[in-house]
């Protein structure tokens, strides 16, 4: 059996996801012809940061149309940050644009940028924007919301750091978290996760500067060790978003090769640990976007 067959590309996913130990869900789509093709595409998902791609194009689509000043100032105060990347780990305030909250959203995953922006946006927006996508059931939250979700579930305090009070949690207590639970986390499908994608790269999602605008955004993201880590390859170009929590190892992107072909493709894991570091997981990430990508390819 080959890559060639849809069985094949199946098993060999399965031998991928079961080397790394984890359950893996994939989904891929040709931007072009709308060939598809799914690995459980259309189970539900966590999304962890993946969720942050529609509260982008709600900003993007309202500074198009002139509804959201792009340099407007904001201040991410400690009411936002609760620590990690960019101004999430800023011991002092940090006054910044609209438009650099994006980028630092999207390009480092920065969850107090995040969450200054979706007040800025208007949680009322993003969902609009995603119901106008036909997108009901994606689901988007406040990262401060998760965290106080954890905090709940696990007893801790409220007025402490999140990542400091979890050292010592029992594994198996991190693991049972709800954000770990598609149907207590926001959740999507990996089919439509790629859907989203689609419609900003053939820049249906909104006008085409606003679709520009995300499509920019995610070509620099920062992370290589997931789905970048599957094209290597010079003049390939990826364009993605991470998304992680515990159990969850997650990346949704565009790739898009030299002679034109563009690829939307999301892998979503559920891993058996709740480990910071887990390469073996990202790796697969990477594998099974070039596994699935590779055989809408050989269709042409």
């Amino acid at each position: 059996m080959t890559l060639d067959t849809t069985d094949g590309v199946r098993a060999a996913l399965s031998s991928q996801f079961a080397e790394a130990r984890v359950e893996g869900f994939v989904h891929a789509r040709d931007l072009d012809s709308g060939a598809e093709f799914g690995y459980g595409a259309d189970e539900r998902v966590v999304l962890a940061s993946v969720f942050k791609i529609p509260i982008a194009l709600a900003y993007a689509r309202q500074a198009a149309a002139g509804h959201l000043d792009p340099a407007g100032r904001y201040t991410v105060t400690a009411a936002y940050r609760s620590g990690g990347s960019a101004t999430a780990g800023c011991l002092d305030d940090v006054e910044i644009s609209a438009r650099d909250l994006a980028f630092l959203m999207m390009t480092i995953s920065d969850n107090a940028a995040t969450d200054l922006l979706l007040h800025v946006v208007g949680l009322d927006r993003v969902r609009a924007t995603l119901d106008e996508l036909g997108l009901r059931d994606f689901g988007v939250s406040s990262c401060a919301a998760l965290d106080d979700d954890i905090r709940r579930e696990l007893g801790l305090a409220a007025d402490r750091p999140l990542d400091d009070q979890l050292a010592g949690i029992a594994p198996e207590r991190l693991m049972a978290l709800s954000v770990n639970d598609p149907e207590r986390s926001p959740s999507s499908t990996p089919r439509d996760v790629t859907r989203l994608l689609a419609a900003v790269w053939r820049d249906e999602a909104d006008s085409a500067r606003a679709c520009a605008e995300v499509r920019a955004l995610m070509r620099q993201q920062v992370w290589q060790h997931r789905l970048v880590s599957g094209f290597p390859e010079d003049g390939v170009r990826v364009a993605g978003k991470t998304g992680t929590d515990f159990a969850v190892r997650n990346e949704a992107g565009v790739v898009e090769y030299p002679d034109g072909g563009r690829y939307a493709v999301g892998v979503f894991l559920r891993t058996g640990s709740p480990d910071t570091r887990q390469p073996l997981a990202d790796r697969a990430i990477g594998r099974a976007a070039r596994t699935a990508v590779d055989h809408l390819r050989a269709r042409l």
